[in-house]
């Protein structure tokens, strides 16, 4: 669960929102984690634990004090400019557009961004997303809308999930499309993408994408990066890697308990959070999207990811799985942005045929 947007931490959360040097077989995980990775990591899980309330509540203007944000480039940064649409004012619904300025005449593909953070922390214009989607614009290349939506526990499910498809759903008007995106945005080649809670909701945008009558908006693609999924059991991952600096069953548990409506009571085999347990959508007659899913080696949710793969398969989607070693080094983060592009540009051309 990525949760950190603080100088201290910038550049290791970049690499653990997108790096990690990808191998063809599944590697076994091991615990070497780079020292200094270690220490910056159990840094900002010290730092942002003190803002978790015991009541389940949040301490939102302690946070705001290292909440580093950057504003949007009108003019173009080594090749990419970027400005903000409001959605939807009342509810702080907006996103921001990242567009590379060099390939004006090339039709490119739209990738809508959903940020993690456990659906508690975090936003487009935080540090680490900010420097990812301009670097997933020029490297892929595509235009990226990067989602703002509402936060736990301020705002519980679905609140995330509803921001998230309204920006789809705004996107399909043409007036809204017009004034918001450039010419070369093609919303017939579009792509979901997420990490951590981006990537839970990445994959419940697509279910409801595909039951949905969309005139413009044409969603072909999903790419889930560690998806954070849960459930009532600990699995073997969870248990083994409970020792790891990256996320703890306690915090997660926090998560959810925030994230989960009130009165509904607490439980990780909700299908939101369990997508492939007992109370799992039955997707087999959905056309749901090809789905690229990144499961990483230190990732203590990494069982739960990897059933979600498997109930995938077992439905009848076509899916991808890219299992990662470690070691999130900031240097191989090339390797994970360089598959994406790949998975982009073989869907948009299967796509096509």
């Amino acid at each position: 669960m990525v949760v950190v947007d603080f100088e201290i931490t910038k550049n290791f959360s970049n690499s653990i929102i997108m790096s990690m040097e990808a191998t063809a077989e599944s590697p076994k995980p091991s615990l070497s984690l780079p020292w200094k990775t270690r220490i910056a990591l159990s840094l900002h899980f010290t730092v942002t634990n003190s803002f978790l309330r015991k009541n389940g509540t949040i301490n939102r203007r302690l946070l705001n004090l290292i909440d580093f944000r950057n504003p949007p480039t009108l003019q173009p940064i080594n090749g990419v400019a970027s400005h903000d649409v409001v959605v939807d004012k009342p509810r702080n619904l907006w996103f921001r557009v990242y567009v590379p300025t060099e390939l004006a005449g090339e039709d490119l593909p739209v990738i809508v961004y959903f940020h993690g953070g456990g659906f508690v922390f975090l936003s487009p214009d935080a540090l680490p997303y900010d420097t990812m989607c301009r670097r997933l614009a020029t490297k892929v290349p595509a235009v990226i809308v990067s989602v703002n939506y509402r936060l736990a526990p301020e705002r519980r499910y679905p609140s995330q999930h509803d921001d998230c498809f309204d920006v789809l759903k705004f996107l399909d008007i043409e007036e809204n499309k017009s004034k918001s995106l450039p010419e070369n945005a093609n919303l017939l080649r579009c792509f979901v993408v997420g990490d951590s809670a981006g990537g839970n909701i990445a994959h419940h945008v697509a279910q409801r994408a595909c039951e949905f009558n969309f005139q413009r908006f044409k969603l072909i693609g999903v790419v889930a990066i560690q998806p954070f999924f849960g459930g009532e059991e600990r699995t073997d991952s969870e248990i083994r890697l409970a020792g790891t600096p990256l996320v703890s069953i306690e915090r997660n548990d926090w998560v959810w308990n925030a994230f989960l409506p009130e009165g509904e009571g607490f439980n990780r085999d909700h299908p939101i959070i369990n997508v492939s347990g007992p109370t799992a959508v039955n997707i087999s007659e959905i056309k749901l999207p090809p789905v690229m899913l990144v499961v990483g080696g230190c990732d203590a949710l990494q069982d739960w990811q990897k059933r979600y793969y498997e109930w995938l398969k077992r439905s009848g989607k076509e899916v991808y799985l890219f299992e990662y070693p470690n070691s999130p080094e900031l240097s191989e983060s090339v390797q994970l942005i360089t598959q994406v592009k790949d998975f982009i540009q073989k869907i948009s051309s299967n796509d096509a045929h």
